[in-house]
C-alpha cells in the first residue's frame, strides 16, 4: 500500500502546487488591480474650482439658455426685414352648359378653360407704431438676463466646490488628529501596562486607557464615513473617476482682513446678480407697456406685385394669351378698436412693471440680512480661532502636568486619561474652527458678489 500511496502523493503535489501559485498570482493580481483602480490625487482649491467649472453640466445648460435667448434676439431682428413671397396657382375649368341667351342675342363659352396665375410680391413695414423696436429692445435685456442667471449658476457652483472642498479638509483634519491621539494612547497603555507589571498601578488604570482609545477609534470609523461621502460626492461635482481619493495638504489662512459691515452691503447691493436681474426686468417691463401702448398708433406699410394670368393651355407666356400686372402701393391702417380694448393691457402691464419693483424691495431686503449673518458668521469664526489657540496652550500645558504626574505616579490614570482627551477636544476643535472661518470667508464672498470677480 505504502508504494502504491507514495506516488499518488506525489501527484496529488504536483497538480496542487500550480493551482496554489495561481491562487495567491490571483490574490496579488486583484490587490494591485484594486489599487491601481483608487487613484490619490492632491488638489488646491483653485484647481477644484477651475475643473469643476469646466465640467459642469449646470454651466453648460446655462449657456444653452443663452444661445436660446441670443436667437430669439436675432429672430426679433429679422422681424424688420422685408418679407416676400412667390405663387403659382393652375386652374382646369368644365363648362357643360357654355351657351348664354340673352334674348336676342347668344353668347357661347368654350366648353373648358384653363388659367395660370402667378403672383410674386414683397413688403415692408414702414412705420409700426415702434413695435419691432421693442421687441428687439426686450430680447435683448431678455439675452442680458440669461447671461446674469449664467453668471449665478457659475457662483453658485463654485460656492458648492468650496464647501466640499473645506468639508473633506475638515474630515481628513480631524482623522489627523484622531490617528496623532490613537498613537498617544497606545504609548500611555504601554506606560500603563509597565506599570502594572511592577505594581504601580491597578488594572483599572490600564482599562481606562485602552477604554480611552476604544472612544477614539469609534470616532475615527464615523470621520472615515463621511470621508468616503463627501470624497465620493466632490468627485462627481468635479467629474473625476469616482474612485479618486482626494488629499488636501493645507488651505489658505482664513484670517483675511475685515472691513466695515456697510462695505459690504453697499457692494451686495451692485453687485449681487438677483438685483441686477431684477432692474433688467424692470426695463423689460416698461419696454412691454411701450410696445403695449404701441397699438393706438396706424401701420404704414409698402409694397410691391407682379401678377400673371393666363388663359392659354400652354403655360408659356404667348403675346394676346395673358396679362402681366405690376403694383406699387402703400397701406395705412389703423385698428381703431384699440382705445377701448387697450386700457387694460396697459393696466395689467403696469401692475407686472409694479410688482416688479416690490420684487426687488423684498430681495434687496433680504440681501442685507443675508449680508450682515455672513458677516458676523465671519467675525465669530475668527473670534473661536483666538480662543482655541489659547485653549490648546493651556489644554497641552495641563497634559504635559499630569503626564510628568503620571509617570512620578502623583496623578491617576483617570486624571491622566481626561487630560489627554482635553487637548484632543482642542485640537479637533481648532482644525474644524479654521476650516470654518475658510467657508464663511467665501460664503460673505459669494453674499456680496464677489465670489467670482
Amino acid at each position: 500500500m505504502t508504494k502504491h500511496k507514495t506516488p499518488i502523493l506525489h501527484m496529488l503535489n504536483k497538480l496542487i502546487k500550480p493551482l496554489k501559485l495561481y491562487g495567491i498570482t490571483a490574490v496579488i493580481v486583484g490587490v494591485l488591480v484594486n489599487t491601481a483602480s483608487a487613484q490619490d490625487r492632491t488638489i488646491t482649491l483653485p484647481e477644484a474650482i477651475s475643473l469643476g467649472l469646466q465640467t459642469s453640466k449646470t454651466l453648460k445648460y446655462s449657456q444653452a439658455k443663452i444661445d436660446e435667448a441670443v436667437s430669439e434676439y436675432n429672430q426679433a431682428k429679422d422681424k424688420s426685414l422685408p418679407t416676400g413671397s412667390v405663387s403659382a396657382t393652375y386652374d382646369r375649368a368644365q363648362i357643360p352648359e357654355h351657351v348664354l341667351n340673352f334674348g336676342g342675342e347668344t353668347i357661347g363659352l368654350p366648353t373648358s378653360a384653363n388659367a395660370y396665375l402667378g403672383i410674386a410680391s414683397i413688403n415692408e413695414t414702414i412705420f409700426g407704431g415702434n413695435k419691432l423696436r421693442y421687441a428687439r429692445q426686450s430680447t435683448d435685456l431678455l439675452t442680458q438676463v440669461s447671461r446674469l442667471d449664467a453668471s449665478s449658476d457659475k457662483d453658485q457652483i463654485t460656492y458648492d466646490i468650496i464647501s466640499a472642498y473645506y468639508n473633506l479638509y475638515k474630515v481628513l483634519q480631524s482623522i489627523k488628529v484622531v490617528n496623532q491621539n490613537i498613537a498617544t494612547i497606545d504609548a500611555q497603555i504601554h506606560q500603563s501596562q509597565r506599570f502594572f507589571d511592577q505594581g504601580l498601578v491597578t488594572k483599572n488604570d490600564v482599562l481606562r486607557f485602552e477604554l480611552q482609545k476604544a472612544n477614539i477609534q469609534l470616532n475615527g470609523i464615523d470621520l472615515e464615513s463621511n470621508r468616503k461621502i463627501i470624497n465620493y460626492n466632490l468627485d462627481i461635482l468635479l467629474g473625476l473617476p469616482e474612485t479618486t481619493n482626494l488629499n488636501i495638504d493645507e488651505i489658505t489662512d482664513a484670517a483675511k482682513p475685515v472691513g466695515p459691515l456697510s462695505d459690504y452691503i453697499d457692494t451686495a447691493l451692485t453687485a449681487r446678480q438677483e438685483l441686477q436681474e431684477l432692474d433688467l426686468r424692470n426695463r423689460v417691463a416698461q419696454t412691454n407697456i411701450k410696445s403695449i401702448q404701441a397699438n393706438l398708433s396706424p401701420t404704414l406699410a409698402a409694397s410691391a406685385a407682379g401678377y400673371y394670368v393666363g388663359i392659354a393651355g400652354n403655360p408659356i407666356p404667348k403675346v394676346g394669351n395673358d396679362i402681366t400686372p405690376i403694383t406699387v402701393g402703400l397701406t395705412l391702417s389703423w385698428d381703431f378698436s384699440a382705445l377701448w380694448t387697450n386700457k387694460n393691457k396697459v393696466a395689467q402691464a403696469k401692475i407686472q412693471q409694479a410688482e416688479v419693483e416690490i420684487n426687488k424691495g423684498i430681495t434687496s431686503d433680504n440681501v442685507r440680512n443675508e449680508v450682515n449673518q455672513d458677516y458676523q458668521n465671519y467675525i465669530t469664526a475668527l473670534n473661536k480661532i483666538q480662543l482655541l489657540q489659547t485653549s490648546i496652550e493651556q489644554a497641552g500645558e495641563n497634559n504635559t502636568i499630569l503626564q510628568n504626574k503620571y509617570a512620578s505616579n502623583i496623578a491617576s490614570a483617570t486624571d491622566r486619561a481626561d487630560a489627554e482627551t482635553l487637548l484632543y477636544q482642542a485640537q479637533i476643535n481648532l482644525e474644524l474652527a479654521k476650516a470654518d472661518a475658510g467657508l464663511a470667508y467665501y460664503t460673505l464672498l459669494k453674499s456680496t458678489g464677489k465670489l467670482n470677480k
